[in-house]
């Protein structure tokens, strides 16, 4: 037999022996098969979840997802908490889209455990099962409410920030989140600064991040300011009421090599980046940048700016210290957001801030590739 029909021969035969096995496995998945059995079978389901191969042969395989949504929500302990990992590894594969979406009422009432929101954030990834999950929690008639709620618990599950911040890229996930009537970006807030999971905070601050883009929907700057520039003192010495106001107009002397303010810090420039981008538009208007100013934000910001490396967030801190030192804008212009830009004036900006991010750049290539850091 020449080796190639012999190579076909033995693929036919692997592939064979993968149907039959992953059959095996949906049968033990199921009802029929006996408690003690099924609890089997999501062991070895949940293994077979660990890699991208074993991933996309369970994604292929309605029934056996169907059988793991059963056991999921069922009493048995082990059995449902084997289910519930394997299928947050599964819904990572586009191939699994389909069938779970098609279980969503399944899964929304596994809501707000934490696998069920992992599985749900794998699959909001997209936009479209975005939509279709903030329809079913609407036709629930809770909407957010129980994902809002888990937020007071004393360890809320990790993955419910990311969940937010991939329902949040909609318009309509936005307007949830800055429902003034619940109160929800308050909730979020403190979890700017949450330190027993790198994995909700990030998520909360994408969130929130992306709650920027519904400027008509923005929380009072009374309400919110505060909050947010203590995300980025966190760790400071000084009291946060104690924290000096702006200087004189004019007088930021630009880039520096940073103090020990921020000794110690790890922050993410994520998490960086979020919190200075949140605090634009609450310094659009007069009031909003009459808030900010009294809460000693420039301090932070200037530090921030000594300790931060990435050229974004460099460049955020700059624009939005070069707004609250500014003079306050004429009449009519009050509200920056709303201020018509001409269009050379715009190129003009971005060209210099082209030429700034090159020469910092060039900088740090000077400087041996690192930036003066706190130590």
């Amino acid at each position: 037999m020449p080796a190639i029909l012999e190579a076909a021969v033995m693929a036919a035969e692997e592939e064979a022996a993968v149907e039959a096995a992953m059959a095996e496995l949906a049968a033990l998945l199921a009802p029929a098969a006996g408690e003690a059995a099924r609890a089997g079978a999501a062991e070895a389901a949940l293994a077979l979840s660990g890699s991208p191969a074993g991933r996309r042969l369970l994604a292929g395989r309605p029934a056996a997802l169907s059988a793991l949504l059963e056991l999921a929500a069922g009493p048995g302990p082990p059995a449902a908490r084997h289910a519930q990992a394997c299928l947050v590894n599964v819904s990572a594969e586009p191939a699994a889209r389909g069938p779970l979406l098609a279980a969503l009422p399944a899964l929304l009432g596994l809501l707000p455990g934490g696998p069920a929101c992992g599985v749900l954030a794998n699959l909001c990834r997209e936009r479209g099962a975005a939509r279709r999950v903030l329809r079913g929690l609407r036709e629930r008639g809770c909407g957010l409410a129980p994902l809002l709620q888990a937020l007071g618990e004393p360890r809320p599950p990790p993955q419910l920030g990311p969940l937010l911040c991939n329902l949040s890229q909609l318009p309509e996930g936005r307007r949830g989140l800055l429902d003034r009537s619940r109160c929800s970006v308050q909730r979020l807030l403190p979890f700017t600064q949450y330190k027993d999971s790198t994995v909700h905070r990030r998520g909360v601050v994408g969130a929130l991040r992306n709650c920027c883009f519904e400027y008509g929907e923005s929380p009072r700057p009374s309400c919110s300011a505060p909050r947010w520039p203590a995300a980025l003192a966190t760790g400071l010495t000084a009291s946060w009421p104690t924290l000096p106001a702006l200087p004189g107009a004019g007088s930021w002397p630009g880039r520096t090599g940073g103090s020990r303010l921020l000794a110690g810090r790890d922050l993410a420039s994520f998490l960086a980046a979020g919190v200075v981008l949140r605090l634009r538009p609450l310094t659009a208007t007069k009031p909003g940048r009459r808030v900010v100013r009294e809460k000693g934000t420039y301090l932070v910001l200037r530090e921030l700016h000594g300790w931060e490396r990435e050229p974004d967030v460099l460049a955020a801190c700059e624009n939005l210290i070069q707004v609250l030192i500014g003079d306050e804008p004429g009449p009519g212009m009050e509200n920056l957001l709303e201020v018509t830009v001409p269009e050379e004036v715009e190129r003009e900006l971005r060209r210099r801030d082209r030429e700034d991010e090159e020469r910092w750049r060039q900088e740090r290539r000077e400087a041996g590739g690192s930036t003066p850091s706190p130590q």
